[in-house]
């Protein structure tokens, strides 16, 4: 309906601040006449409901062209104390850009939701923010035809979200095709420098028979995807749609984001909103995927000066990685899945690392097959080892006072001038994958959930021996008991708690 403030004031009998909302609401309507008001049922994430006003129009946003993008604001009932909950609402001939403001069900998170306070924040204010942030990003796209028809039946399934009535875990599937499934299919989230280098190694090494690439980014294919797309490497799709993914046996997650962070923690939960918008997405359209979180942001060292929480072992000018474990946890939160099909990349390639250099430089084959690194990256990492080998076993070469923990030291020395390229984690990747797809129960080094083990009682992620297989981890693998092997791993699952205690997974929806 058209804006009526006789009619207003009658349904927002139960608003708490009916007067100021209606003023309010007067202000947005003199601003953008085109907006249409009615009541309707939320429902919240929790199952609960309430009949909430909300408005719906277009806004006017300048990206090359003029464009009118389509929103829903909802209104609740202790505004303006509280901010609007804020969607698109894509006709079925758009498609939803997941980005830094907008997640796969089209709801939209900004700074100045999150910094809501009255009476400084106003619905005006939030709608010119919006279009200020549309026009860095703009929220969709056209699709062609043929890509309508699955936008439609993805909206439905958005709106029943956003309505609360659709489990994820629902064994429908949109866009997928019956024979998918009987295929090793592999989708790369992301079509950065790490995602293409995932590609390039998965499709080198022969792992899956289809590889999806599926590109985040704004806008046509630019740099390495275009020449993806160009050279046309066989079996490599590369597609923007989620539905791209449907019945992946694995899904790699490469994305990254890091906004406008100040802080350490500033860029962690900008990746926490990115993932927020899209492991639900997966979630839907391959329930029985493994999750492979590769994703771990370079950050310079001044983003840690803000941060309350105490980073040890920072060099001068050296570039530090958001802790994979941190997002493999996210995932496993955001996704439902069980921890057996929530992985991350973890120490995988430092341990293969850590082996080759003690096998071929130092020559102490014996001692290299069973050893690992594990704990979290960077520089907490610990080497560690699943049998006890005593020095007397080892090549002559090695001199006779030389202990295992000297050798190790000086692998460790070694390890640490090898930095992580995008195409050696891209290496890793494939490793992982080829063990998941082909079942070959081969043991890496991965971040698992270790709660249980070396008394760890919170829910972190971290580096441990484990066997992989189609399920993703089968079974843990026993390490050596040493005690300072286990302080650090306990340090390390303190420190992460910590980080995870600041994160907000959920939106603040009241």
């Amino acid at each position: 309906m058209a804006f009526s403030e006789e009619v207003l004031r009658k349904q927002l009998g139960k608003y708490k601040f009916r007067d100021l909302t209606i003023e309010e609401l007067k202000n947005v309507n003199k601003t953008y006449p085109n907006f249409t008001f009615s009541m309707n049922t939320y429902t919240f994430k929790d199952g609960s409901q309430k009949d909430l006003l909300n408005f719906s129009g277009t806004v006017p946003v300048k990206y090359g062209n003029s464009y009118n993008i389509p929103i829903r604001l909802w209104i609740l009932d202790s505004h303006p104390f509280a901010p609007p909950i804020c969607f698109l609402k894509p006709t079925v001939n758009m498609g939803i850009s997941v980005g830094k403001h907008v997640d796969a069900h089209g709801r939209i998170y900004l700074p100045y939701l999150q910094n809501w306070s009255h009476p400084k924040s106003t619905v005006i204010g939030l709608i010119r923010e919006m279009i200020a942030k549309f026009e860095e990003e703009l929220p969709l796209y056209s699709l062609s035809s043929s890509d309508a028809a699955r936008q439609s039946e993805l909206l439905s399934y958005i709106a029943k979200i956003t309505a609360g009535e659709t489990d994820l875990k629902s064994k429908s599937k949109i866009g997928g095709s019956k024979n998918e499934g009987c295929i090793n299919k592999i989708t790369i989230v992301g079509a950065g420098d790490l995602g293409i280098a995932c590609v390039l190694a998965v499709a080198a090494k022969g792992t899956a028979d289809k590889v999806v690439l599926l590109d985040l980014s704004e806008g046509a294919a630019k740099g390495g995807t275009m020449d993806l797309d160009i050279f046309a490497l066989p079996n490599v799709e590369i597609s923007k749609d989620f539905s791209a993914l449907a019945d992946s046996k694995v899904v790699v997650l490469t994305v990254n984001s890091l906004g406008n962070a100040q802080t350490y923690l500033d860029v962690i939960q900008s990746n926490v909103d990115l993932f927020r918008g899209i492991i639900p997405a997966i979630s839907h359209y391959s329930q029985n995927t493994v999750l492979l979180v590769a994703s771990h942001p370079a950050l310079s060292r001044t983003l840690f000066e803000g941060f309350f929480f105490t980073v040890t072992k920072i060099k001068e000018n050296s570039v530090l990685g958001i802790k994979v474990e941190v997002m493999t946890y996210v995932s496993w939160k955001l996704s439902g899945f069980p921890k057996s099909r929530v992985i991350g990349v973890g120490a995988n390639l430092d341990t293969e690392r850590f082996r080759n250099i003690l096998a071929n430089l130092l020559k102490a084959q014996v001692l290299a097959k069973d050893a690992w690194i594990i704990g979290e990256q960077g520089e907490d990492k610990v080497p560690a080892w699943t049998s006890c080998n005593s020095v007397a076993t080892q090549t002559e070469g090695m001199a006779a006072h030389n202990s295992r923990e000297t050798v190790a030291n000086r692998a460790m020395e070694v390890l640490k001038g090898k930095g992580q390229r995008s195409w050696s984690v891209g290496l890793s990747v494939a490793d992982l994958a080829d063990s998941i797809l082909k079942d070959k129960r081969k043991v890496h080094s991965v971040s698992t959930l270790a709660k249980g083990c070396c008394d760890i009682n919170s829910e972190v992620f971290l580096s441990l021996p484990c066997v992989l297989g189609t399920n993703g981890v089968i079974e843990m693998v026993k390490l050596e008991e040493d005690p300072l092997v286990q302080e650090k791993l306990q340090s390390s699952a303190g420190s992460i708690h910590d980080l995870q205690q600041q994160l907000q997974l959920i939106s603040t929806e009241t």
